[in-house]
């Protein structure tokens, strides 16, 4: 992760608060660092687009460039955007009024102001990789995903694709990179800051290691830049494109865009605050499409964390660990007699005591990993999470079906029974902490150790479940539970 420091905008912004450009990306980027950690976020590197390293890299980058002879110098016009730090075509302006009332062009997508521009820059021949392009996106049709972004980039490919302004005029922009030989000239913005997806692995000497078997993860809003202009410069640099290019959409707040004009934005820190680090992770990853833009309301927050977490969940490892059901606080024994092998769950008659639901609920969660890795390779979060909220549910229905507090424990093929139920229930809860570790971290590690899951035996890779069913060990049968760690997750607040 990181954040990109340089280009007019940021120039701007500091002139009005009076500090110098380096100061305000000093800490700005820090803001950015506590948000992160604040919200569990890990990265292996925090890489800034100021720092010596990746100057270094866009300089080496644009030598590259102009030996490959794709670079000239020429006149450039248009409408500028500062705040996207792009120029926009007509098709992508509507008329609107400035802060004085007057009539002025902007952004049809974001409402920003744009100016009519005229410079001398360096412009880079995207004309000339059309053909290169639209082989590497039929060669790799995952290359850009979820799919409706692959189709819209292939569309673009169909369209005019004009050279475009790889540079700004010093004396308008001197908050950036120089261009390597031409003191007079800046690098642009977006092109310094996409080279950090390569500065960041080690380029020039060692990107070797990850290039090009890496994947970025972008908003919807930037895709022409990464999956048009960006696999586009690395060709011409000599390079090959990403990997893949994960985009996600956008959210917004009952049905309007997040805008700072309209006072709708969402505050990060503030809803941690609210619902817990592991409730907001959960409800975004929960709910986050990445094809289509998602809708974020408190109520509706509160109604899912609440039912999935706190109710589903945490009402069930509170029920099957409770000293009057669990007086032993261990984890029981599996009985085969009770719940013998079948080889169709569909025909589920026999002697033991589980029923067909029974069965269909461990053939649910026996192919819940494997799906849940499936979904998490591919960028859905949110369907391997519905896959595991399914098997929370129906493991509540396996308890509340067999009422375990009602059976007998002084009748012996009762207590064999009972301690089957709470095996079978322990064993699902296993399966789901581990695999919800990435999405809540401190609930996931609260009910692995409230199920006495060791350190190293927290792994997706090995994660069995239910062996004594196949006929094999559990490694956790008869092992005494974890010391009580008290409510999994508290119920939110209207």
């Amino acid at each position: 992760s990181g954040t990109d420091e340089h280009g007019l905008k940021i120039q701007q912004a500091a002139a009005a608060a009076g500090t110098s450009p380096a100061e305000l990306c000093e800490r700005v980027s820090g803001l950015f660092r506590q948000a992160l950690t604040q919200a569990g976020v890990a990265y292996t590197d925090f890489t800034r687009t100021s720092e010596p390293r990746h100057q270094r890299a866009v300089r080496h980058f644009w030598g590259a460039l102009r030996d490959g002879g794709v670079l000239y110098k020429g006149s450039y016009e248009g409408w500028y955007c500062t705040p996207e730090e792009s120029f926009l075509p007509e098709s992508q302006l509507a008329e609107g009024t400035d802060a004085q009332g007057r009539p002025c062009k902007v952004s049809l997508e974001t409402g920003h102001e744009v100016h009519w521009t005229k410079e001398e820059n360096y412009m880079f021949r995207l004309s000339a990789f059309r053909d290169p392009l639209q082989i590497w996106l039929r060669d790799n049709p995952r290359a850009i995903f979820p799919d409706p972004f692959y189709q819209c980039v292939l569309r673009w490919l169909d369209e005019d694709l004009p050279d475009f302004s790889v540079s700004r005029e010093r004396n308008r922009l001197q908050w950036g990179i120089p261009v390597p030989s031409d003191p007079t000239q800046t690098i642009y913005v977006w092109v310094d800051a996409l080279v950090n997806y390569l500065s960041v692995v080690g380029y020039p000497e060692s990107h070797g290691a990850w290039w090009p078997a890496v994947h970025h993860v972008v908003g919807k809003d930037i895709l022409k830049f990464h999956a048009l202009y960006w696999p586009a410069l690395l060709l011409a640099a000599g390079l090959e494109p990403p990997e893949r290019i994960l985009v996600h959409s956008h959210w917004t707040v009952r049905g309007q865009k997040m805008s700072k004009s309209v006072g709708n934005v969402v505050d990060p820190s503030v809803c941690l605050g609210q619902y817990g680090v592991d409730g907001f992770r959960y409800f975004l990853l929960r709910q986050g499409v990445p094809e289509r833009d998602c809708d974020y309301y408190d109520e509706k927050v509160v109604k899912l964390v609440n039912s999935e977490l706190a109710d589903a969940l945490g009402g069930l490892l509170n029920r099957s660990t409770a000293p009057s059901i669990n007086p032993s606080n261990t984890y029981p024994c599996f009985s085969e007699s009770c719940f013998p092998k079948v080889l169709d769950s569909r025909e589920a008659r026999g002697t033991g005591r589980a029923c067909v639901e029974d069965y269909k609920l461990v053939a649910a969660v026996a192919s819940l990993p494997a799906q849940v890795d499936s979904y998490f390779e591919g960028f859905q979060i949110y369907k391997a999470l519905e896959c595991i909220a399914q098997c929370v549910r129906q493991t509540n229905g396996f308890f509340q079906r067999h009422r375990p507090w009602k059976l007998d424990r002084k009748d012996a093929a009762e207590q064999l029974w009972l301690d089957t139920i709470l095996h079978v229930t322990l064993e699902c809860l296993r399966v789901y902490g581990t695999l919800l570790q990435p999405v809540v971290p401190h609930m996931a590690d609260k009910l692995l150790s409230r199920l006495a899951v060791g350190p190293g035996e927290r792994r997706l890779s090995g994660l069995t479940f239910l062996a004594r069913y196949d006929g094999k060990p559990c490694p956790f049968e008869g092992r005494q539970l974890g010391p009580d760690t008290g409510i999994l997750f508290h119920r939110l607040g209207k």
